[in-house]
């Protein structure tokens, strides 16, 4: 069950366990409604809150790929792992709606710099067989964490929400640790090519990360869809909020299981051909959301959808690395955490006033069409993609060939 795991070096490990770690305290940001409601916050102010968290996401994995790049992968992780912690207690702390939703976005912008400089530390640490493995561990880590803290995050709720912004920050702080005394540096990236210099523009003009970010995108805010349209569809089809509690911990239990086995099954099928069945799964899977009206058919969505979650594993971070030079990995990833916050940001707002304004049908349908023709573009860009990757493995290799004749 755990066969493509094996093997996988000591850097992975140590991520995968302070994931595990940093995931268990991610419970403010999902109770955090209910937080600002305790402190008596409207709902319409509570919208601007949540607004400042929103565009902290979109900053926050742009400013971690730069920093990754120019000053280095573990300095970029810690310095976002002790900064989650601080605007925990900023958050906690501020005594009025202006300073609450200063504290969230710096909250946002802290706690999304940790995932591009981890996983670009991580894609630096394995070859390119076993990269997609090293991402499907880490995302298996977000999952088992992910699952714990919704445990927790209700019992301690109930007890005070000062204990979610305690174990939040302290999980952080935790990790941070972990980094600090495990895991190295990384490596501090090349100089820059002459005339490409050290922003996002060595992103913006590759053609095939502006062809392929896009489609990716696609299936991203479907996923992202599960957050927002999928409650309404529940509370709008009279089901109590204890439906939306079990299908979560469904998710969470199937994606927890079914992972290590679908990355060892699927170990020897081609990355993109994984990528387009289990991105239709998830397509799929959230479209049928429009058919379900009661607790079990509702579960069956989530099975459908939740297997393919598993299927996926980290297949979106380990292409995008793969098409990486040495000297932007960083920025890479951090455009595509940005693209992940942008999805999501896109399927909260957009895809909820479409579901409000034009109907829940018009949504639906357009996760059964879209979510299966943009995995199948992705597919069409497997040559370039390949290429690519064949490319930077003999350039590579060549400093090695050089040193070895001299």
């Amino acid at each position: 069950m755990f066969s493509a795991y094996k093997g996988l070096p000591r850097t992975a490990w140590i991520i995968f366990g302070g994931t595990i770690v940093n995931r268990i305290g991610f419970m403010v940001v999902p109770f955090l409604v209910y937080y600002l409601g305790s402190r008596d916050v409207s709902t319409s102010q509570i919208t601007y809150v949540l607004g400042c968290l929103g565009i902290g996401s979109l900053v926050g994995p742009l400013l971690s790929g730069v920093l990754a790049d120019s000053w280095g992968r573990r300095s970029t992780m810690v310095t976002g792992l002790v900064g989650t912690a601080c605007a925990h207690g900023l958050l906690f702390a501020a005594p009025n709606l202006v300073t609450l939703a200063l504290a969230a976005a710096v909250l946002s912008v802290c706690g999304t710099m940790v995932s591009p400089s981890a996983n670009a530390l991580l894609a630096e640490s394995v070859d390119d067989e076993r990269r997609r493995n090293a991402f499907s561990l880490v995302h298996w880590a977000v999952n088992i964490g992910s699952a714990g803290a919704g445990v927790l995050g209700g019992f301690l709720a109930e007890n005070g929400y000062w204990l979610l912004f305690l174990v939040d920050a302290a999980t952080a702080l935790a990790f941070a640790a972990i980094a600090v005394t495990f895991l190295p540096e990384g490596k501090r990236t090349a100089p820059a090519p002459a005339g490409q210099g050290g922003g996002y523009g060595v992103v913006v003009r590759d053609p095939l990360m502006r062809a392929m970010l896009p489609l990716f995108g696609v299936t991203l805010a479907i996923y992202s869809l599960t957050e927002a349209s999928l409650p309404l569809a529940i509370r709008d089809d009279g089901l109590s909020p204890k439906v939306l509690g079990l299908i979560a911990a469904l998710n969470a239990v199937l994606v927890v299981i079914l992972q290590p086995l679908a990355a060892s099954v699927l170990a020897k099928v081609r990355p993109l051909i994984v990528y387009v069945f289990a991105s239709a799964l998830i397509a799929v899977g959230v479209a049928l959301t429009g058919l379900a009206d009661d607790l079990w058919s509702y579960g069956a969505t989530v099975a459908v959808w939740s297997l393919g979650e598993a299927a996926i594993g980290g297949i979106h971070s380990a292409t995008v690395q793969s098409i990486a030079p040495e000297h932007a990995r960083g920025r890479y990833q951090g455009a595509f955490q940005w693209l992940w916050g942008s999805s999501r940001f896109l399927a909260l707002t957009a895809g909820t006033a479409v579901y409000a304004h034009l109907g829940p049908a018009y949504l639906w349908w357009f996760c059964a069409v879209a979510g299966v023709l943009a995995p199948l573009g992705v597919l069409a860009l497997g040559p370039a993609i390949e290429r690519r990757t064949a490319q930077l493995a003999a350039a590579k290799e060549q400093p090695k060939e050089a040193a070895a004749g001299m």
